[in-house]
C-alpha cells in the first residue's frame, strides 16, 4: 500500500539530495575561482613615454614570460608567478613589463637586487662577449614610490649597424616585482628619461600585490 511516510521520506531524500549538490556546486565554483590567478596590475600604451610619430599599441596581458627575454635579462626573471605585456610602436621604438609575484616580501626584494646588479652589469657583459662593440650606461637613481624603484640606461652598438639605447625601470609593492624596459635606435643622449621616470613610478602604483 501507498502510504503518506513514503512520500514524506523520499521528499526529504530528494531535499537532502538536491542540498548536497548544491554544495557541491559552490564548492566546485569557489575552488576554480580560487584556481584563476589574477593578474598583476599593467601599463597602458598611454602610460608610456609618448612617441612622437605614432601611438603605443599594447598587447594582451599574458601569464608567463615573453618568448624573448628584454635585453640585460636573459636568466634572470622566474617563470613562476610572472606575467607580461609587450608594446609597440609603428617606428623601431618598443617596450615591455615584467611582473611576477614572489613568494614573499623577503623574495620580491632580492630579487629586485638580483635584476638591478644585471642590468648595471649589462654594458660590461656585453661588451666582453661583442668584439668591437662600444656600450655605456648610466644610474638614474632611486624614485619613492612603495617599496622602492630604480631606473637605469644601457647603450650598445656594434660596427656598422644602428646604435640600440635602453631603459630599465625596476620596483617592488610588497611581493610584487615590476621590471619595464623601453627601447629604441639611438644613445642615452636620446632616451626619455624624466617621461620614463613617470613611466615606472606609475607602473609600481598600478600593482595589485
Amino acid at each position: 500500500m501507498f502510504r503518506r511516510t513514503d512520500t514524506v521520506a523520499t521528499l526529504a531524500t530528494a531535499l537532502v539530495a538536491a542540498a548536497a549538490a548544491l554544495v557541491l556546486t559552490a564548492s566546485t565554483s569557489a575552488t576554480a575561482a580560487t584556481a584563476t590567478p589574477v593578474p598583476p596590475g599593467f601599463l597602458a600604451g598611454t602610460d608610456l613615454p609618448p612617441h612622437p610619430g605614432s601611438a603605443w599599441y599594447p598587447g594582451k596581458i599574458t601569464k608567463g614570460l615573453p618568448e624573448f627575454a628584454p635585453f640585460c635579462l636573459d636568466g634572470v626573471l622566474p617563470a613562476a608567478g610572472s606575467w607580461h605585456r609587450a608594446f609597440g610602436t609603428e617606428f623601431d621604438t618598443g617596450a615591455v613589463q615584467v611582473s611576477v609575484r614572489s613568494a614573499s616580501p623577503s623574495a620580491a626584494a632580492e630579487l629586485v637586487g638580483t635584476l638591478e646588479r644585471k642590468v648595471a652589469a649589462c654594458a660590461a657583459d656585453w661588451l666582453r662577449t661583442t668584439p668591437g662593440g662600444t656600450a655605456s650606461w648610466d644610474d638614474y637613481g632611486q624614485l619613492t614610490v612603495e617599496e622602492g624603484a630604480h631606473v637605469y640606461g644601457v647603450h650598445a652598438s656594434i660596427p656598422d649597424s644602428e646604435p640600440g639605447v635602453h631603459l630599465f625601470g625596476i620596483g617592488r609593492d610588497g611581493s610584487t616585482v615590476t621590471v619595464v624596459t623601453w627601447g629604441e635606435m639611438g644613445d642615452l643622449s636620446h632616451a626619455p628619461v624624466a617621461a620614463f621616470k613617470k613611466t615606472t613610478t606609475t607602473a609600481v602604483n598600478k600593482l595589485n600585490p
